[in-house]
């Protein structure tokens, strides 16, 4: 524990909706729910105005508009988002070479190692000051908590939410910290604040008054001692620059069950080749191929193949993930398919027998139960690994199957060229409006408003779904390349 508030922890408010508000300008100030937009998509993120209403993250989407049925729903953009990202990541960098980014928009920052705060006062003045830029840069709001730890800049940085910044002095841990719900303590989900509730443990304060035997009792060991040490506001943990990534995954969730088994394949595959295109663009390769399937009643099962070498090779990927679904009963219907590659490493193994020789298979299998949701995954038509997928559910590409080739038509007949699909919030160009963005569609109709950051509310137009000068386009950029 140190003797100054010298770990700082931002955290952006509402990230992903904040981004589309200020992407869009005719959503500032309105409800904003971003998830995947079919029947099984869960909410990514909810902006304070949908949050009002009783919107959370991981709500599943159809309670969500029921809450808030005047909601803007979109499409989560994920290229965007880590742009912006980026450039927020080098303003923490520029304070601070000990950096260690949790997800997109949230970090611990290591001040004292950069030299730029010893004191509460010189903490507080760079924690106002990277709160300003942020805004100045970006447009966006972040949150910050400054403490002598970890857990309790985080602590702080939860409390200062929205748009705030809360320092612990040294100290003063205990005394702010006996008054909050246990829930408030990283790791202490429902079913642990549950339990505790029963014993007639609800706030901090209870749990360090109960002891540490006591806890142990109650919830075993190691988390009973785990449990004591953050209720006096204990932590030691130091802000660690670089977190190895162990693994590379790639999910999609289905809005209908999947059935037919040529397109389960052929699911499995585009996925293999997603999950190869991350793996590469990490710049690693993996020994371990990894399938999950998610069935009908929510059991989940997993096969895994190690291979002699690490490879980021998409036909080996794809043969491993073939072989390990030949083993997978999908009869009765999957809602949740999973490619993912571990062991990673740095380089490539220049062995053929890489490509056709693999360990015995590995076999996990188990259920999850009836969850409630499908956390980032159905929010996102997700990938794993530290982060969702940029494709939502709702708006999965069909697989280049075989089935969906018997499907067009009998040899040598013309295909019919697909429908075009339009999901709302995804982005848009008319070679006459402009920039926009999608606001519904349907009935061979897609709505779109013409606007881009920075301008004023735009203008909407309806076009047919086929409109030749209407396509897809990639997101406007929401920052430059200044920084301050």
């Amino acid at each position: 524990m140190r003797a100054a508030p010298t770990i700082l922890h931002l955290d952006m408010d509402a990230f992903y909706a904040s981004v589309e508000q200020a992407s869009k300008p005719s959503l500032r100030g309105k409800a904003v729910i971003v998830g995947g937009l079919g029947p099984r998509g869960v909410v990514a993120t909810a902006s304070y105005e949908a949050r009002r209403f009783g919107v959370h993250s991981a709500m599943p989407m159809g309670q969500a508009r029921r809450l808030c049925p005047n909601g803007a729903y979109l499409i989560p953009r994920f290229s965007l988002y880590r742009q912006v990202s980026d450039v927020v990541m080098a303003m923490l960098r520029e304070l601070s070479p000990l950096v260690e980014p949790l997800s997109l928009d949230e970090a611990f920052v290591d001040l004292e190692a950069g030299g730029v705060a010893f004191d509460s006062r010189s903490a507080r003045e760079t924690g106002e000051r990277l709160r300003a830029d942020i805004r100045a840069v970006t447009g966006l709001s972040g949150s910050v908590g400054l403490a002598g730890s970890k857990m309790l800049a985080k602590v702080a940085s939860e409390e200062a939410k929205p748009a705030g910044l809360l320092l612990i002095e040294p100290g003063t841990e205990r005394e702010l910290l006996a008054p909050m719900s246990v829930r408030t303590l990283p790791g202490v989900g429902p079913a642990t604040g549950e339990h505790l509730r029963r014993a007639g443990i609800t706030t901090v304060g209870e749990l360090a008054e109960a002891g540490e035997d006591e806890l142990v009792r109650m919830v075993g060991r190691s988390a009973g001692a785990g449990l004591y040490r953050m209720a006096l506001g204990l932590d030691d943990r130091p802000v660690v620059a670089e977190r190895d990534a162990k693994s590379v995954s790639v999910e999609d969730t289905f809005d209908v069950d999947l059935h037919d088994r040529v397109r389960i394949r052929g699911e499995v595959q585009r996925l293999a080749d997603r999950c190869v295109q991350r793996l590469r663009g990490s710049g690693h390769s993996g020994r371990t191929i990894v399938l999950k399937v998610r069935r009908y009643d929510f059991s989940t099962l997993t096969r895994s193949e190690t291979l002699r070498g690490p490879t980021d090779d998409p036909a080996v990927v794809r043969e491993a993930a073939a072989r390990l679904l030949e083993g997978v009963d999908t009869t009765g219907g999957v809602r949740l398919l999973g490619v993912g590659v571990s062991g990673l490493a740095d380089y490539t193994q220049e062995d053929l027998f890489a490509q056709s020789l693999a360990a015995e298979p590995d076999v996990a299998e188990g259920s999850d139960g009836a969850e409630g949701s499908d956390g980032a995954e159905g929010a996102g038509g997700a990938d794993g690994a530290g982060g969702v997928g940029g494709q939502a559910a709702a708006g999965a590409a069909p697989a280049e199957t075989e089935g969906a080739q018997e499907a067009a038509g009998p040899p040598g007949a013309p295909e019919p060229a697909p429908e075009r699909r339009w999901t709302a919030g995804s982005d848009v160009r008319h070679s006459v409006y402009g920039p926009g963005w999608v606001q519904g569609s349907g009935v061979g109709r897609v709505t779109v408003r013409f606007e881009q950051p920075g301008s004023e509310p735009g203008r909407v137009r309806t076009f047919r779904v086929d409109d030749p000068e209407l396509e897809p386009s990639d997101p406007l950029p929401l920052v430059g390349d200044t920084t301050p």
